[in-house]
């Protein structure tokens, strides 16, 4: 078959074909095609961890140390994930399309954990001393 014939023949079937790798070989290709429709949310994840948590090079030798400091890093993913969750439900149940939560007050569908939790940064506690006593 000519070159050209089968290009044409490909284009008229309408699909598409995306190379997809993996390490997992018990995978069948549907469940390889998930995990990747996944990867987005995965990427967004890791790319808060170096400006929303504001992650820095450290150096560590000790390999209990780099898998303590991974776990953290985890748990704070996981911290930011279920806040998002949990305000995206509530908003859900509350029948609430939007919230103004950036700076202009513009509606937010999908409100971050990094915008809920700026709300707290204008919060302050005053104590008022009389005679050194707390009145």
């Amino acid at each position: 078959m000519a070159p050209g014939r089968r290009r044409c023949s490909l284009r008229s079937q309408k699909r598409w074909h995306v190379p997809l790798l993996t390490n997992d070989k018990s995978l069948a290709p549907r469940q390889v095609l998930e995990a990747h429709k996944r990867q987005p949310t995965v990427e967004k994840r890791f790319e808060q961890t170096k400006t929303v948590f504001e992650i820095a090079p450290v150096l560590l030798k000790n390999e209990g140390r780099i898998e303590a400091l991974f776990f953290l890093y985890f748990i704070a993913l996981l911290l930011q994930a279920l806040i998002e969750r949990e305000m995206r439900k509530a908003m859900e149940r509350k029948n609430i399309a939007h919230i103004p939560l950036y700076p202009e007050d513009r509606a937010n569908r999908r409100p971050t954990a990094e915008q809920i939790l700026r709300l707290f940064s204008l919060i302050e506690r005053h104590t008022l001393l009389e005679n050194g006593q707390e009145v």
